[in-house]
């Protein structure tokens, strides 16, 4: 009977001419030009290759602000945190507490109003948190979107009466004005950031600035509980008068 194989437990090698060299990376071709100065010839490789893909990829996140940036925003917001009245970043003054008149005459719970919704008081105004309120709400509601980007918006607001003591229209013995209680402001003009002023006296029958005006007009009712204007009477023809009396058919508006 033959011998069977030898089988080993070990794999037996390849034969060396068997096993691949692993392939050269291709270099490009020396050929000699015709002055005698050797010349790579490039590989049609080389001109496949997309550059871009190689550039390090942008990120789509922005730089972070600068320590400087960062700093000027804290302040800012600390600022306007310190400044609000009323419980309202958006309503900046002093509180002042209870102010004392002659007679019925006062203020309770009063605040010094300096700017409401970002835009300037060009005197501070002594009226109560709810008059307050009302002035933000009809600045962002009436005013800013009738002035729009006009002159480069809305700066500021001319305040021509608060609190002060005294009978309706400036008439002694008649019956105390809302002005008396803190409740009252008078409005005679709007300060653009150009500087231009849009006045109620001069604005309110002209083609420039009337439907502006009396869209502001017209925005305040239901805001405050009675909004005067020119078509009231002679003694509103340079001003708005805003007061937050409470009447049980709704706001009052001329």
């Amino acid at each position: 009977m033959a011998d069977s194989p030898q089988t080993s437990l070990f794999p037996q090698a390849r034969p060396t001419d068997s096993v691949a060299a692993p392939a050269a990376a291709a270099e490009p071709a020396v050929t000699a030009s015709p002055s005698g100065e050797a010349e790579a010839e490039a590989s049609s490789d080389w001109y496949d290759v997309d550059v871009s893909s190689l550039a390090p990829a942008r990120s789509l996140r922005p730089p972070e602000r600068t320590d400087r940036v960062r700093i000027a925003a804290a302040r800012l917001t600390e600022e306007r945190r310190r400044g609000a009245v009323c419980g309202d970043v958006a309503i900046q003054g002093e509180a002042i507490g209870a102010v004392a008149g002659p007679g019925a005459c006062g203020v309770e719970g009063a605040v010094r109003v300096t700017s409401v919704a970002g835009v300037a008081l060009s005197t501070p105004a002594t009226i109560d948190c709810r008059t307050a309120t009302a002035l933000k709400t009809w600045v962002e509601r009436g005013v800013k979107p009738a002035i729009g980007g006009e002159g480069g918006g809305v700066q500021g607001l001319r305040v021509a009466g608060h609190y002060v003591c005294r009978g309706r229209n400036n008439v002694a013995g008649a019956r105390l004005s809302e002005h008396s209680f803190g409740r009252a402001i008078d409005i005679s003009g709007i300060r653009l950031q150009s500087g231009e002023v849009i006045s109620v006296l001069n604005g309110w029958n002209s083609s420039g600035d009337g439907a502006q005006l009396r869209q502001m007009h017209q925005s305040a009712c239901g805001i405050f509980g009675t909004i005067l204007g020119p078509d009231a009477n002679a003694a509103h023809r340079d001003h708005f008068h805003f007061d937050t009396a409470r009447y049980r058919s709704g706001s009052y508006c001329r």
